[in-house]
């Protein structure tokens, strides 16, 4: 019987070794001593008795043995050596008894090769067997800015937490957004989990990087064991599906995306046969996963164009008594924040202009994001709700699920930088009106210091800071714009930024973009500060937010939604308008001088018909960085993802810790999150 079987094995041992000289490889099995050096190594740790995943060790410690096996493991010398008798009897002993005694290996990246046991590491793979108990010796590589090194130092964390040592991810912050994700509870209140940004050194000149970890706590017994199962039937799964095929992406990054899509207790809750159903359902959503050009940028609303008869035959013909159903969703009630109170005003819009043919529901959740699905899922059941706008970006991961489970739903949420293709996204370029606005202070301002006040440290906000500040220096090298935030955790309030801002000699300030009825203040747009008196408008920013339904119903409506999409169905869309597209305006008071105002009509046309981007030419950063060449405009992404300040701004990008609760959730959502000593851009 065990001859039988080690025949089977050098088979297979010998087509693995074909193939590899077929192809110019090394045929054996690695030899950690041939792959590293020495000087390469900081120290070495012993993690005592540990059991190992099978499929992560790939090779032997030293050359002794190497040549015995293929690089599947699997046997390559003669049956009748006393390699192959020791081998057949070991397969025996497996067979009647099981392997019980531990190997030896050395840990290395998280892969493992073997000091003693490789007959008996060849044996259990034979069997397919998932794991064998090691006594493993961790050899730390010095850290460095390759990018293999810096994600195994975030295993090593993660490992010292979990003890689980069967993941691997090929991106930078996946263990800690793994330990982050499978500690949320989907049942609190939807704020931010307590967490902390810790600093780690990350590189050889001691630079550093945020990385968000649970404060003080291990995963329990039942955390890991939870954990392990709904990992290895996800892994089973996803191999079933041919996930072995998919280039660059391990099988911790699908479980990661899935992960964060559908919540840990919703995974761990899945039957096998919902796991596989679940995986052929995001197969493409897998594909793209490092594929960040796969997400499409949409900068100008297309024309719609009444779709062709096949199309009008399949499109319901919206009327009284068919209308189109939207919901608009709010975390709060839009009469309490500026930013809400747009949309609500843009949710109005669209009533004076369909009339009868849609309506609209206003809805506000404070709860869970639990609860935010379960109202979406309501909405949709018993209202046929046909259309949903989640207006805040803490509404994200709710509308992902709802989008994922009701795909012919329109489901877009307003926020940046989202890259998953089963809902859109939506935002307006409001930093080219802000850019116009800094072009007014910097020509107004006598004394060369602007304000700039701002909410949080999401992406988009410093794109708006920056062009503002751009726009000062175009007409005013000398201006400096000194920004302080609103949202930072400490006692100063709104009254006492004012007093710094004109004792500290800031004549003119940006602020709010809108009032709302709740707090019917003067102080908004861009203005003139007066001391113990009124500001004195100048300049108001204004998100167009109506216009911007109105274009995206007029495309469901003339069945021309999937004409906006991509041809290539696997990407994500992103709607980011500005001036073209009529969803952002610029108002001048009658305080702007009549040549100022000639110039920035003048300034709106050269952008509204491309002729003229705030981010083009050289653009130096706080640290004298160039971000941007001269000659060069910036690119989509560039200015989307940007976390750093230009060289004219008086301020810092806040770290997470720094800011108030209700902001803490924003952030760790669509935050910049950036430490000050990670880049010196931020000072």
């Amino acid at each position: 019987m065990s001859l039988a079987l080690y025949e089977k094995a050098k088979k297979s041992g010998d087509k693995a070794y074909k193939e590899a000289i077929s192809k110019g490889n090394h045929p054996y099995l690695p030899v950690l001593d041939d792959i590293i050096n020495r000087e390469d190594i900081v120290g070495d740790v012993n993690l005592g008795l540990v059991t190992i995943p099978l499929d992560r060790v790939v090779g032997t410690a030293t050359a002794g043995r190497t040549q015995a096996f293929a690089k599947n493991f699997m046997p390559i010398m003669n049956e009748k050596t006393e390699f192959g008798v020791k081998w057949s009897a070991l397969c025996d002993s497996h067979l009647e008894e099981g392997i019980h005694d531990p190997i030896k290996v050395y840990e290395y990246l998280n892969y493992y090769y073997v000091v003693e046991g490789n007959k008996r590491v060849s044996v259990l793979k034979f069997f397919e067997a998932d794991s064998v108990p090691a006594f493993v010796t961790r050899r730390v590589p010095k850290k460095t800015d390759d990018p293999e090194i810096r994600i195994y130092y975030e295993f090593m964390e993660f490992y010292k937490q979990t003890r689980v040592n069967f993941v691997w991810f090929s991106k930078e912050g996946s263990f800690p957004e793994l330990m982050y994700r499978v500690g949320v509870d989907e049942d609190a209140p939807l704020k931010t989990s307590e967490t902390m940004v810790g600093t780690v050194t990350d590189s050889a000149d001691g630079a550093g990087t945020a990385v968000r970890q649970e404060i003080g706590k291990l995963w329990t017994e039942d955390t890991y064991l939870d954990f392990k199962s709904a990992y290895y039937r996800f892994e089973r799964a996803y191999k079933a599906a041919g996930g072995d095929s998919l280039v660059d992406v391990t099988t911790g990054d699908a479980f990661l995306n899935m992960l964060e899509l559908l919540g840990f207790r919703a995974i761990c809750d899945m039957t096998d046969a919902q796991m596989l159903a679940q995986v052929k359902s995001m197969w493409q959503e897998f594909q793209v996963i490092n594929e960040k050009e796969e997400v499409e940028v949409s900068m100008d609303a297309p024309d719609v164009k009444k779709a062709g008869l096949l199309t009008q035959l399949f499109t319901s013909a919206y009327s009284e008594t068919n209308p189109l159903k939207v919901a608009f969703i709010y975390d709060r009630e839009p009469v309490l924040s500026d930013w809400l109170y747009q949309h609500e005003l843009g949710r109005n819009h669209l009533k004076e202009v369909f009339g009868n043919k849609i309506t609209t529901f206003k809805v506000t959740t404070a709860g869970t994001n639990a609860d935010a699905v379960a109202l979406m899922e309501n909405l949709i059941r018993t209202k046929g709700i046909q259309v949903i706008f989640t207006t805040t970006s803490r509404l994200i991961d709710a509308s992902l699920k709802t989008a994922i489970k009701y795909p012919n739903v329109h489901i877009l949420n307003c926020s940046l930088n989202t890259n998953h293709r089963y809902m859109r996204t939506y935002y307006t370029r409001l930093y080219e009106a802000k850019f116009l606005s800094g072009m007014v202070a910097g020509i107004m301002t006598k004394s060369n210091k602007i304000g700039y006040l701002a909410d949080y440290p999401i992406f988009g906000v410093p794109a708006n800071i920056n062009a503002f500040a751009l726009g000062a220096k175009m007409v005013n090298p000398n201006a400096k714009v000194y920004l302080k935030w609103t949202t930072l955790d400490d006692s100063i309030s709104r009254d006492d930024i004012y007093r710094m801002y004109y004792e500290g000699g800031v004549d003119y300030l940006s602020d709010l973009d809108m009032i709302t009825p709740k707090r019917a203040s003067r102080r908004f747009g861009m203005y003139k500060l007066e001391e113990n008196g009124e500001p004195v408008s100048m300049t108001m920013s204004v998100n167009n937010w109506g216009v911007f339904y109105e274009r995206i119903i007029n495309f469901i409506m003339n069945g021309a939604w999937d004409d906006t999409d991509s041809d290539n169905e696997k990407k994500a869309i992103n709607y980011w308008w500005g001036f073209s597209s009529g969803v952002i305006e610029m108002i001048m008071s009658k305080n702007v001088p009549k040549e100022t105002e000639r110039l920035i009509n003048a300034m709106i046309d050269l952008i509204r018909y491309d002729r003229l981007v705030p981010f083009e030419g050289e653009i130096r950063s706080q640290d004298s960085k160039v971000r941007n060449k001269s000659g060069e405009r910036m690119e989509v992404d560039a200015i989307m993802e940007m976390d750093w300040l230009v060289d004219n701004v008086v301020g810092i990008i806040p770290t997470i810790s720094e800011l108030k609760d209700r902001a803490k959730q924003i952030v760790e959502l669509k935050g910049v999150k950036k430490t000050e000593d990670e880049d010196p851009g931020n000072r």
